[in-house]
């Protein structure tokens, strides 16, 4: 099993596309406290940086 960075930010321990993160967001709308699929993105995006995973 995979897990974070156990320093998230000086290691990186994987990447994802904005487009991942968009399909993401799009999958798991209906569980985040969001207005938009925009707001959906940025719970993504910091969940993700908090475990190390860099998004390009």
């Amino acid at each position: 099993m995979k897990s974070g960075a156990k320093t998230p930010s000086r290691e990186t321990v994987g990447t994802v596309t904005v487009a991942q993160v968009r399909e993401i967001a799009e999958a798991k709308m209906k569980d985040l406290n969001a207005n938009d699929i925009e707001g959906a993105m940025q719970i993504i995006l910091g969940s993700a940086r908090s475990m190390g995973i860099e998004v390009k």
